[in-house]
């Protein structure tokens, strides 16, 4: 491993380069902040040192803080973990240096890296080199005097636009704007940053503190008004998100009382927001999907990944065209192949209007949506499937048509093919129960619409072979999903976790809380669509499919509705006949629709649930509570069948698959911080109400007997792993 230091060399010219070491990023860890400041203060002292300039190490300024000293303070609580690097170093140090710093920069100056760069007295870069504020994304606000020096170098308007969207800028732009003062050949970086500074310390160029500098700051009416603006979009885009506003404060801070005291407050209000839950989400998201590249007795065991290069799909519907779509995105040649011509030019023109969306959209460039689309075969017979390294079916879910197939493809098929199901239910062992090549047959779950949905749930069998999985892991990467691979079981790890989401918000309106609340409720917490709304976009048949499936699976623990099927008999359907729980009007956001309570009440009467024919008295957040923790409860089964390698798997398929606020970090993670003798408690109190819906299961009452976290590893979770 390479020794994490800072280098300082002092040459001829008298200027010290002080250079930040520690790859892959030179993250300015704990050791490399140390280091800096005791360089700096040897540079600051030395008679032979006319100026400084800071630089790191393989062609890359610094990616910024070290994110694993936030996961410690989230671990111990101990916020003094945190070093003080924005006065003393940043302020202190740097920028009322008396001798002329300039940073060098080069790759990225990203965060912390950024903030660094910002405090010296002026910035040259190389061509194409990341500059940005990420910060909020792991819920805190830049710490090291960003939210001041950002504004007064490249304007508020854009500074607020950067930091609240963690959008980040090439050096070109920076150039423009006035964040870096000159762009220079990687060749020539070094000799113009050292010709900089002493051409400052000649007094032939200008000697700037950023933090002092109030030019591009506009008037306070200007600032207000760019301000005020910022913190309504907030609250609509972020409203449960406190980083921001606590951002927007910050700034303000220093554009009233000046540059120092907004330093000042940051420094004070960081700390108190690396403790807060946004914050221990956040990163803890950021660390979970790292680690689901990490599969035990796949990546740890010395196999490379095949390279795929022709992939058939079999099914141009929805699902079909979709996936075909994201592969030919990432120029792997794609069959499709359908049963009839007019099933097939159905197809094509899917996968072709998928394409042009995106170009439409500004995120795809008309000569690679071409390039993309050559990469498209239609048939209708098993011809070209000779030479393809992977089938992927995406058919109706029907198991003797399903069985047939794999049947057909594995003769048609080269040896060393995946065979891969896109089956969101359906047990994989049933599917190539008559194959011969159970160790190639693999689930390829995609969300929809798939060119668009990142998860990608990898279906194991406990006959996949190790290569097969890594093979599709790389895929995955290949065509940008986030692949977590998952055991075999009904609904997988997302779907089996999430299917008591809808059930129990049926349960709910049935002991009579209105439907409409429930949906406010669940919107207000930070997914995206209540259960109702949901329901009405994806169709009544999918949920009454869908309901059917898991009922027989689990029996002991669903809750039929009669509802859906009243909807079906009064002649609603959802979006799709702009008739359901809400009205769909063109150009008007969906309406709930009054004429569905008599509808509901009738289902009331048949359910015949309410203590007393009375509807229950709940407050918001046990409604929220009722829906989420029979979800937690199922995650909580999940992990007991070792479905998932690690809880935070299911974390990170949670957010991605069906949309979970990240900045809750993930169903397990909440439940976790919540409370596990909460979410036990109040389902045992539930299930003696309202009967075994809400009965906790063995690995909740165990781990709230035991006090220990739902994401605490067992051995026995281990072993199980491959089910």
């Amino acid at each position: 491993m390479a020794e994490i230091r800072v280098n300082m060399e002092v040459g001829s010219d008298g200027v010290a380069v002080i250079e930040i070491c520690n790859p892959p990023v030179n993250a300015l860890a704990i050791p490399i902040i140390a280091g800096l400041k005791e360089k700096f203060d040897e540079a600051t002292t030395r008679g032979d040192v006319r100026a400084i300039v800071l630089t790191g190490k393989g062609g890359r300024f610094s990616g910024g803080f070290d994110i694993n000293v936030f996961q410690k303070v989230h671990k111990t609580g101990d916020v003094s973990l945190m070093p003080d690097v924005s006065v003393d170093l940043v302020v202190n140090t740097i920028e009322d240096c008396k001798k002329p710093v300039v940073a060098a920069v080069e790759g990225l100056a990203l965060g912390g890296g950024l903030e660094l760069a910002m405090g010296c007295h002026a910035r040259i870069a190389t061509p194409k080199t990341q500059l940005g504020l990420p910060e909020l994304t792991l819920g805190v606000i830049p710490g090291f005097g960003g939210t001041q020096r950002l504004p007064r170098l490249v304007g508020l308007s854009k500074a607020v636009q950067m930091m609240l969207l963690s959008k980040s800028i090439m050096s070109e732009e920076g150039n423009k704007l006035g964040l870096i003062d000159a762009i220079v050949s990687n060749g020539e970086l070094l000799k113009v940053s050292r010709q900089w500074a002493l051409d400052i310390a000649e007094k032939r160029r200008p000697y700037m503190r950023s933090l002092h500098r109030t030019d591009k700051l506009g008037s306070p009416a200007e600032a207000r008004e760019i301000l005020k603006t910022a913190r309504q979009q907030a609250k609509k885009t972020a409203p449960n998100m406190p980083q921001h506003f606590v951002c927007l404060d910050v700034i303000e801070e220093g554009i009233v009382r000046g540059g120092y005291n907004g330093v000042l407050k940051e420094a004070k209000v960081f700390k108190d927001l690396v403790l807060s839950d946004t914050s221990k989400g956040l990163v803890h998201v950021f660390f979970a999907q790292r680690a689901i590249s990490k599969v035990p007795h796949v990546t740890d065991i010395g196999l490379k990944p095949r390279h795929v290069k022709k992939v058939a799909v079999i099914g141009g519907g929805l699902m079909g065209s979709g996936i075909a779509t994201a592969l030919i995105l990432s120029n792997i040649h794609v069959v499709l192949k359908e049963i009839s011509p007019e099933y097939l030019l159905k197809g094509i023109k899917l996968i072709e209007a998928n394409v042009r969306s995106l170009v439409a959209k500004g995120k795809l460039t008309p000569d690679k949506a071409e390039r993309a689309l050559s990469m498209l075969k239609g048939v209708l017979d098993y011809s070209e499937f000779k030479d393809v390294d992977m089938v992927i079916e995406a058919v109706v879910e029907n198991i003797p048509l399903k069985q047939k197939i794999f049947t057909d493809i594995e003769k048609e098929c080269p040896s060393h093919c995946i065979l891969a199901t896109n089956t969101s239910t359906i047990d994989l062992n049933l599917i190539g129960e008559k194959t011969s090549s159970q160790d190639h047959i693999i689930g390829a779950h995609f969300f929809s619409p798939a060119h668009i949905m990142p998860l990608l749930e990898i279906v194991r069998t406990e006959k996949t072979s190790a290569q097969v999985i890594l093979d599709l892991m790389a895929v995955g990467k290949l065509i940008k999903k986030v692949p977590v691979v998952v055991g075999n079981c009904t609904g997988f790890a997302v779907n089996r976790t999430f299917f008591p989401y809808s059930q129990s918000a049926h349960l709910l309106v049935h002991l009579g809380v209105d439907p409409f609340r429930i949906d406010r409720v669940i919107s207000s917490f930070g997914l995206p669509m209540g259960p109702f709304t949901l329901q009405d976009l994806s169709g009544y048949g999918v949920a009454i499919a869908v309901g059917k499936i898991f009922t027989d699976a689990f029996p002991d623990r669903t809750f039929h509705t009669p509802l859906i099927e009243l909807l079906i008999k009064n002649g609603r359907n959802g979006k799709n006949n702009g008739k359901g729980y809400y009205i769909y009007e063109k150009g008007s956001n969906p309406k709930p629709d009054p004429s569905v309570l008599p509808i509901i009440e009738e289902s009331r009467r048949l359910a015949n649930l309410m203590p007393g024919g009375k509807p229950i008295s709940v407050t918001d957040q046990e409604i929220l509570e009722m829906i989420l923790f029979s979800v937690v409860n199922e995650a909580c089964r999940v992990l007991d069948d070792g479905v998932v390698v690690r809880a935070s798997d299911l974390d990170v398929a949670s957010i991605l698959g069906m949309s979970f606020p990240s900045y809750r970090g993930g169903i397990v993670f909440w439940a976790d911080l919540v409370g596990v003798n909460h979410v036990f408690t109040s389902l045992k109190k539930w299930s003696q109400l309202y009967g075994n819906f809400f009965k906790p299961s063995r690995y909740l009452e165990e781990r709230a007997e035991k006090g220990m976290l739902l994401s605490d590893p067992s051995p026995s979770t281990a072993s199980r792993s491959r089910l």
